[in-house]
């Protein structure tokens, strides 16, 4: 039975017996005919209006509220339902329920903006993301996507990842650097995906970053870098062979004995001789540097390698301050030339800046988080922060080939870690570090 039938019927219940007391009194009174009729019909017209009244006073808030709950549910929070007061429960529900409305619009209008904003963050950034649905369709898209694909959102909304070339992206380890064939034409990206759920329903979202332009932009500069290298290399050798030779030219075509020009060729011949040897050094110090073998990976004791290592050094007192007994995988080999390097840097630099040779390098190790670091301190004159020393053929020794410290650094990328030098925080020199991970990944 409806809710407002059931309060029609308990209300005329209600009235039910006063109504026939009434009656029964004035029906058995000695009253006229008219009389009786005249109030038999406002005896019954009160009780049912009544009743209907009663009906209405309790139907209608709960009709408003329903409209209210209906605007809520469509999304409009721009109603509220007025005269309601604390003094009683009606009052105090519309109360609450307006309150709610109030609390929902806050929200819609935080959710909204907070929209708006993440839409016009994925609008400027330069990695295209695209959201599949758990059979593959495509249910998001940014502006960079649609770049990416050729066309407008309504054109690739609700495709297949298949027929968009992307089938390869729901599947397999990320991140990873993937070829795709896209309307641009074929280029590689970096892909990136994870979960996220709407509507109860897990969907995947891929992200990928172009790494073709960038990887062009890196190999222009590093061609840059290199040819100004190279040509600064070998104008230093070129240019004294080109003037001892003009000047040999000129002596030899004066007139004169070969025994007053002898000596200006030998002289000549050995400066020659020396810039060649130079040139060749460099071209035998670039060729190392490129082609630097996979390292092998063997248990290694860190304690046994380093001690190994600074036992080599002679000219400076090397303080070991050794850490946890630990071993690392790792080419032993490619390490020991890593560190080597970095230590006859940090005993040269001592000894730069001690005028009576006693120089002193402290190494030790430790374990942080994940990784193992190996830290090198000199007390020589420290880094100008103009120069980087990683670049490969930058020295600021008189002898030195600028190549150690670019390779140690490639040594250490080469088993997942990275090598730092920069000046110490306390007292003066530099502080190297390489750290190394525990263990390998299986990538």
């Amino acid at each position: 039975m409806r809710f407002e039938r059931q309060i029609l019927i308990r209300s005329l219940v209600s009235g039910l017996v006063g109504s026939l007391i009434a009656l029964w009194f004035l029906w058995t009174r000695n009253y006229s005919i008219q009389i009786q009729l005249m109030l038999t019909i406002f005896i019954l017209l009160t009780w049912v209006g009544f009743a209907f009244g009663l009906k209405s006073k309790i139907a209608y808030p709960l009709r408003t509220l329903s409209n209210l709950l209906e605007a809520l549910r469509e999304g409009d929070y721009s109603l509220r339902i007025r005269g309601a007061s604390r003094d009683d429960a009606m009052g105090e529900l519309i109360l609450e329920v307006n309150a709610l409305t109030r609390s929902l619009q806050e929200q819609r209008f935080g959710e909204v903006e907070a929209t708006t904003l993440l839409r016009k963050t994925l609008a400027q950034i330069d990695v295209a993301m695209f959201g599949f649905d758990q059979q593959g369709y495509l249910c998001l898209v940014n502006d960079s996507g649609q770049q990416v694909l050729d066309k407008g959102n309504k054109d690739i909304l609700g495709l297949q990842a298949k027929d968009l070339g992307l089938a390869d992206c729901l599947d397999g380890a990320t991140p990873r650097v993937v070829d795709l064939e896209l309307p641009g034409g074929v280029r590689r990206w970096e892909l990136r995906r994870t979960t996220y759920r709407e509507k109860g329903l897990s969907h995947q979202l891929i992200f990928l970053s172009d790494l073709t332009r960038t990887l062009h932009e890196e190999e222009r500069v590093a061609w840059k870098r290199l040819i100004q290298i190279m040509r600064h290399e070998i104008n230093n050798s070129l240019t004294p062979i080109q003037s001892v030779s003009q000047t040999l030219q000129t002596r030899i075509k004066q007139d004169s004995s070969p025994e007053q020009w002898r000596g200006d060729v030998q002289e000549g011949l050995e400066i020659i001789a020396a810039r060649s040897e130079e040139l060749s050094r460099f071209i035998a110090s670039y060729s190392k540097l490129t082609r630097l073998p996979d390292p092998v990976f063997e248990g290694v004791n860190v304690h046994t390698w380093v001690q190994h290592v600074t036992g080599l050094e002679t000219r400076v007192t090397i303080i070991l301050q050794t850490g946890p007994d630990v071993v690392i995988e790792a080419d032993r080999g490619q390490l020991d030339q890593l560190l080597i390097n970095v230590v006859t840097n940090a005993v040269e630099a001592s000894l730069v800046s001690s005028s009576d040779g006693n120089g002193e390098v402290k190494v030790g190790w430790r374990i942080v988080g994940r990784h193992l670091q190996v830290w090198v301190d000199d007390d020589g004159p420290g880094l100008d922060e103009t120069n980087d020393v990683f670049v490969p053929f930058f020295t600021t020794k008189a002898k030195g080939s600028g190549i150690g410290l670019a390779l140690s650094r490639q040594i250490a990328e080469a088993h997942g870690g990275y090598l730092t030098l920069e000046n110490r925080a306390q007292g003066n020199g530099c502080r190297a570090c390489l750290w190394l991970p525990l263990e390998q990944s299986s990538s």
